[in-house]
């Protein structure tokens, strides 16, 4: 009869797991006092300060307070993610669910790839969210969605840098195609563009490219790379004074990286660029 007793208190209590995650989950203040209370409670027993009632009570009294000091930082918790979950309703509804796929997968699998690979994406996700919040979209070379984008929506100005290595490929690409195809969509609508190429060496082929663009309308500026210095040799677009488009460049002159910015400082930053090469390069027509 006493065996099976002990056994149902052992299955009540837990595994030690449950302890340890209920420790975890509190606040580490709480903790610090309810220890001092117990404390205080037994050394008042222990050395005859105060009765053993009055002990227990003391006792009693800093855990309460300490498991208030709990119950208030848990609600400035909750008060705080209520408070940064107050935005857009798609935001509201994916945040938790996005936490709990990840907790899922840690419970689920831990230890393995699985559990590794839903830190290393929320770490990802972290990072672009960095960006984001900076103002800035970060995609790969091959993605070129918010320059056609930032392209199809300006309304006043548009101003390119385009650094000419020794060929002229990329114009003659599927995006190069469709990007100019935009600028002339652009040009009907009204929109200024000024172009400075800035090269190496003025081949028939650059000649070709930039007569195309004059005959449609854009300002076409020339510019010896060697007139200006080399951080001033870059790939960069700027529309309406709002928002701007740098790429990033391989070591073989590829675009690895394109980033769209609507950063105060990254806008004022390119147009400043762009205005050094514009003073430099010139106009013909």
């Amino acid at each position: 009869m006493v065996q099976p007793l002990r056994r149902v208190r052992k299955d009540r209590l837990g595994p030690p797991v449950g302890f340890v995650r209920l420790m975890a989950h509190t606040d580490p203040i709480a903790l610090i006092g309810i220890a001092l209370s117990i404390s205080l409670s037994v050394t008042l027993d222990l050395t005859g300060a105060a009765s053993g009632v009055e002990s227990l009570l003391a006792g009693l009294m800093g855990i309460t307070i300490s498991l208030l000091v709990d119950s208030l930082a848990r609600a400035e918790r909750r008060f705080h993610l209520r408070t940064l979950l107050a935005g857009p309703p798609w935001l509201v509804q994916a945040v938790p669910e996005l936490a709990a796929a990840a907790q899922e997968a840690v419970d689920r699998h831990p230890g393995t790839r699985v559990a590794e690979e839903a830190q290393r994406r929320f770490e990802r996700l972290q990072a672009d969210l960095a960006h984001l919040r900076q103002g800035r979209v970060v995609r790969p070379g091959t993605d070129y969605q918010d320059m056609l984008a930032a392209t199809r929506d300006c309304v006043r100005e548009l101003q390119g840098l385009t650094n000419v290595l020794p060929r002229l490929d990329w114009w003659r690409s599927d995006i190069g195609r469709q990007y100019w195809a935009e600028n002339l969509a652009a040009l009907a609508r009204g929109v200024r563009i000024t172009r400075i190429f800035t090269y190496t060496e003025r081949t028939d082929e650059l000649a070709e490219l930039v007569a195309t663009q004059r005959r449609a309308g854009v300002r076409v500026g020339l510019l010896p790379t060697v007139a200006v210095p080399a951080d001033l040799h870059v790939n960069l677009i700027r529309w309406d004074g709002t928002a701007c488009w740098t790429a990033g460049m391989s070591a073989h002159g590829v675009i690895n990286e394109n980033r769209f910015s609507v950063n105060a400082a990254d806008v004022a930053r390119a147009g400043d660029t762009f205005q050094a090469c514009a003073a430099l390069a010139t106009f013909d027509t």
